[in-house]
C-alpha cells in the first residue's frame, strides 16, 4: 500500500515530468478545475504549496490571500526553476505526512496533478497518483452522508447504494464536478443537501472535463 510521503513524492515528480514539457501555448492555457489560474500559476501554486508546508509558512493557508502570494512570488519563474523548487522541499515536505490521517498538501498536488491532466486534455493520472486520496478521503466525507458509494470495489458510507467510477468520485470529493455532473451518477440521487455536504471546498455550477 502507498503511503502518503510515497504519494507525495510520486506526485513531485508526475509534476515535474509534465511540467518539463509543456510549451508556451500549454503553459497559458485555463484551467477549469481553477478557473482563475492558468497551467504556469497552477504550477506556481503547487510549488508554493511545497515551499510553505517545508517551511510552515501556513498562515491564512489554505484562504485565496495564502494561494494568491505563492503565485504571485513565483509567476516569473520558468518551469524548470519551477521544478527545481518543488524537488528542493519534498522530502521534507513528504516527511510531514507520515502518520498524518488528513495530510492535506499531500491530497492537493494529487488533485492538482488531476487538474493539470484535464486542462492538458491528456487524460487520467495513473491510479496509484490519486487512488490512495480517493480511499482516506472517501469515509471521512461519505460517513455522515447516509449513502453507500460503490466504486470499482471500494464501498463508502451505509444507506441507499449510488455507483459511481472511482475517479469521477475523487474529483467530486474535491470539489471538481459540478452538483448535474454528481447527480449523472445514477439512482437514487443524492438530496441537494448531500450534493452541497459532500465536497470538501463546497459545491460548483460549472461542468468540469471528464477524461476517460
Amino acid at each position: 500500500m502507498t503511503t502518503m510521503p510515497e504519494l507525495y513524492a510520486d506526485c513531485v515528480e508526475a509534476v515535474a515530468s509534465l511540467a518539463g514539457s509543456l510549451s508556451e501555448e500549454q503553459l497559458a492555457l485555463p484551467v477549469p478545475g481553477t478557473p482563475d489560474w492558468t497551467v504556469h500559476q497552477l504550477l506556481a501554486h503547487i510549488v508554493g504549496c511545497g515551499s510553505d508546508g517545508a517551511r510552515g509558512r501556513m498562515d491564512g493557508a489554505p484562504g485565496p490571500a495564502w494561494s494568491a502570494r505563492q503565485v504571485s512570488e513565483r509567476i516569473d519563474r520558468s518551469p524548470a526553476e519551477l521544478v527545481a523548487e518543488l524537488r528542493s522541499n519534498a522530502p521534507v515536505l513528504a516527511a510531514t505526512a507520515e502518520g498524518n490521517p488528513r495530510p492535506a498538501l499531500v491530497w492537493d498536488i494529487s488533485v492538482h496533478l488531476a487538474d493539470l491532466h484535464e486542462a492538458l486534455g491528456i487524460g487520467r493520472p495513473d491510479e496509484e497518483l490519486w487512488e490512495p486520496v480517493l480511499e482516506m478521503a472517501a469515509p471521512w466525507k461519505l460517513g455522515p452522508l447516509r449513502v453507500t458509494v460503490r466504486a470499482d470495489g471500494g464501498t463508502w458510507g451505509s444507506g441507499p447504494d449510488v455507483e459511481v467510477d472511482p475517479y469521477e468520485l475523487f474529483r467530486s470529493l474535491f470539489s471538481r464536478r459540478s452538483r448535474s455532473q454528481m447527480r449523472a451518477w445514477g439512482a437514487p440521487e443524492l438530496s441537494d443537501v448531500q450534493l452541497d455536504e459532500l465536497p470538501v471546498f463546497g459545491p460548483r455550477d460549472d461542468d468540469q472535463p471528464q477524461p476517460q
